[in-house]
């Protein structure tokens, strides 16, 4: 992140912390690491500088994101909505952080677009549709745990820095980059890492509490999706797992617990596309990933009413299951060129 092209919007954003004290946090829908990450570490942050800081996410997350500091509270939208309807209500100032347009805000959507409070976004996918009055977007970056990384460093210096803000900023970065085997090339990446290495951290432990935290019904469920559901399509070099409601219900689904799941494929040797479909009851949740050149990004905007990165996108599909499926499988031909490049 080229820290300089932004000089103005960190200055405009400095003058209104200095002037406002009310600030909320918020989040897309479904948060995932980067998201809880990124709030928690910029909550910590502006808690040292004596804000009246409050944090709303859309709806629930994760058991494998409960632990991190500060976490009791986050404020549920869908368990708490009148608490969080007044404290938007009351906000001086809102950040928007890792989602760039309204829509992936869930049920946040109304209360924040009516809001007139200063907004300020921090985010880094493509295609902003948010209007705020602070933009900072760069699409070159691992996570917005590192932009908000980026951001403490530029208004607080490393002094500014601790134990609660490097974890929760570490988590971000890492679950966003895979454990840094993808978007993690930038050598500042490390740089700002090894800052966070220094606040005293406990990088073995957070790798622990993400990634050896799970129930055996989700292992027993992922056993299943690998045996059972994951189908290879070697003239694409691509494959899918498919999880409907009944198999969910199988394995007492939870939440999070099919996360990494649309990644397992990729360790086929030869496939570069794969698609995770999950049956909701009023849709299909649609996760996409890829390696090398090939972008899913375009592939979820132009035909599953989404968008993300280049090699990991997401959307949805009103069509059952077994139509989105198919609706996936008869797309694939149009892009035969790419996948067998």
């Amino acid at each position: 992140m080229d820290v300089q092209l932004f000089e103005k919007q960190w200055e405009k954003l400095s003058e209104r912390l200095k002037e406002n004290k009310k600030i909320i946090i918020t989040t897309h829908q479904n948060p995932d690491g980067d998201a809880i990450g990124s709030v928690m570490g910029l909550y910590w942050y502006l808690k040292k500088c004596g804000k009246d800081v409050s944090v709303i996410v859309p709806n629930e997350y994760p058991l494998f994101l409960q632990w991190l500091p500060g976490n009791d509270q986050i404020i549920d939208y869908k368990k708490n909505r009148s608490e969080a309807k007044l404290l938007i209500e009351q906000a001086e100032i809102i950040f928007h952080l890792d989602y760039n347009d309204l829509g992936r805000s869930g049920d946040l959507k109304n209360k924040l677009k009516k809001s007139k409070a200063t907004k300020v976004l921090i985010d880094h996918h493509p295609y902003p549709q948010l209007e705020a009055d602070i933009s900072i977007s760069d699409t070159t970056v691992s996570s917005t745990a590192e932009m908000v990384l980026e951001m403490i460093l530029k208004l607080g210096g490393t002094d500014a820095l601790d134990i609660n803000i490097g974890t929760c900023l570490y988590l971000g970065i890492m679950t966003d980059t895979g454990c840094f085997s993808f978007n993690s090339s930038n050598p500042r990446t490390f740089e700002l890492v090894s800052l966070l290495l220094k606040s005293g951290i406990k990088k073995d432990e957070i790798f622990s509490l993400v990634y050896d935290n799970f129930s055996a019904n989700r292992m027993k469920l992922m056993g299943y999706c690998l045996h059972e559901k994951m189908q290879v399509l070697p003239d694409y070099n691509a494959a899918y797992i498919s999880l409907s409601m009944e198999e969910q219900e199988r394995f007492d689904f939870a939440v999070g617990d099919s996360e990494g799941f649309v990644n397992l494929p990729l360790s086929i040797k030869g496939i570069i596309f794969t698609a995770l479909f999950v049956e909701r009851e009023d849709k299909i949740k649609i996760s996409l990933r890829s390696r090398g050149d090939f972008a899913v990004n375009t592939i979820s905007e132009k035909y599953f009413n989404g968008g993300g990165h280049k090699n990991a996108a997401g959307g949805e599909s009103k069509l059952s299951l077994s139509e989105t499926i198919e609706q996936f499988v008869s797309v694939l031909p149009n892009y035969s060129k790419e996948l067998n490049a």
